[in-house]
C-alpha cells in the first residue's frame, strides 16, 4: 500500500469536512437572491459553527449518555462514509471496499438513528415531535432508498459506487435508459427529504411544523457545532453520491495526480451549484404542503424506482 491513496483518501475526506459548510451557505444565499432578499454570506456556516464552538455547553438534567453520544456518533459518521464513496477519484482507494453502497447508507442511517434517540432522550416534547414526525417521513423514504439501491445493483451488475460511476461514463445507452433516469428522479426526491427539504416547511422553529430543528433544540455549544456540521456534511455526501454516482459521473480524477485531484475538486463544486439551483428551483416553484401530504413526493419516489426496477428488467 503506496502513501499516495492514502492521502487521496485522507483529501477526499477533508473535503467533505471542509466544504460542506460552503455548500449549505451557497444555498441559503441563492434561497434567498431568488426571492429578492440579499441573503447571508455564503461563508456564514462557517462563523456559525466556530460561535458555536466558543459557546458554553449546556445539557438538561435529564439527559442521559445517548444525548451526549449521539453528536459525536452522527459526526464520525460522516467521516466514514466518505472513504466508501468517489468524492475525488474514479478508482477505489484504500478501505473503500469496506462497505458498498448499502453500507454507506447504513453508515448514513446511523447517524441520524442517534440523533432520533436523543430528540427522545431528555423527554423534551418538542424533540418528541421533531422525533415522531422524523420517523414518520422514514417510513416512506427508507423503502424507496432500498429500492433505488435494488435498481442500481440490477441496471450495473453491482453495488459498487466505482462500478455504477465507470458503468455511465463508457455506456451513453445506458446513462439514458429510462431505467437511469426514472432512478435519477427517485433519488432526487430523496435527496429533498434527507436534506429537510421536502416542500412542507419542516426546517423552521415554527412548532407546528418543525421536525430537524425539534430534534437539535435541547442542544448547545460545541455538540450543537457537531449536530450542524455533520448535517452540513450529509448534505455534502447526499450530493456527491446524486452527481458522481448517479447524474453527472464525469469529471473525476483517474491518476490522482496533484493537478487531476484539484481539477476532480473544482469540477464537483461545479456540479454542486448547478444541483443546488435545481434544489432551489424546485423549494421556489412548489407551493408549500400542508403537513400530513409529505407522503404525497415520497409516493412519487417510490413509484419512480419501481418504474425503474421494472425498466431494467424489460431491457
Amino acid at each position: 500500500m503506496t502513501v499516495r491513496p492514502l492521502l487521496l483518501q485522507l483529501a477526499q475526506v477533508l473535503m467533505v469536512l471542509a466544504f460542506s459548510p460552503l455548500i449549505q451557505g451557497v444555498i441559503v444565499r441563492l434561497e434567498e437572491r431568488v426571492q429578492r432578499a440579499k441573503g447571508p454570506s455564503i461563508f456564514q456556516p462557517y462563523r456559525d459553527i466556530w460561535k458555536l464552538f466558543h459557546k458554553r455547553l449546556v445539557a438538561p438534567d435529564t439527559a442521559s449518555w445517548i444525548h451526549w453520544s449521539a453528536p459525536v456518533v452522527a459526526f464520525t459518521c460522516m467521516l466514514v462514509v466518505p472513504i466508501l464513496i468517489p468524492v475525488l477519484t474514479d478508482f477505489p482507494l484504500p478501505y473503500s471496499n469496506m462497505g458498498d453502497i448499502l453500507g454507506g447508507g447504513l453508515i448514513l442511517t446511523l447517524g441520524s438513528f442517534m440523533v432520533l434517540l436523543a430528540g427522545l432522550d431528555s423527554g423534551s416534547a418538542y424533540g418528541g415531535i421533531g422525533s415522531s414526525r422524523a420517523v414518520m417521513v422514514a417510513i416512506l423514504a427508507e423503502p424507496t432508498l432500498i429500492l433505488v439501491f435494488i435498481g442500481i445493483t440490477l441496471l450495473a451488475k453491482a453495488m459498487l459506487p466505482f462500478v455504477v460511476n465507470h458503468l455511465l461514463v463508457g455506456s451513453p445507452a445506458v446513462y439514458f435508459s429510462p431505467a437511469h433516469l426514472f432512478l435519477v428522479a427517485a433519488f432526487f426526491v430523496l435527496l429533498l427529504v434527507e436534506t429537510d427539504r421536502l416542500p412542507i416547511h419542516s426546517n423552521t422553529h415554527i412548532e407546528v411544523y418543525m421536525i430537524e430543528e425539534a430534534r437539535i433544540l435541547e442542544y448547545s455549544g460545541p455538540l450543537l457545532a457537531l449536530l450542524k456540521w455533520a448535517s452540513m456534511m450529509k448534505q455534502f455526501i447526499l450530493f456527491t453520491i446524486f452527481c458522481n454516482v448517479l447524474t453527472l459521473p464525469w469529471g473525476l480524477s483517474s491518476e490522482g495526480t496533484a493537478l487531476g485531484v484539484l481539477g476532480s475538486a473544482i469540477a464537483l463544486i461545479a456540479k454542486f451549484v448547478l444541483v443546488a439551483c435545481a434544489v432551489v428551483f424546485v423549494e421556489t416553484v412548489q407551493s408549500r404542503l400542508r403537513f400530513y401530504r409529505y407522503q404525497e413526493p415520497l409516493a412519487a419516489s417510490f413509484l419512480l424506482a419501481v418504474l425503474s426496477i421494472i425498466g431494467t428488467q424489460l431491457s
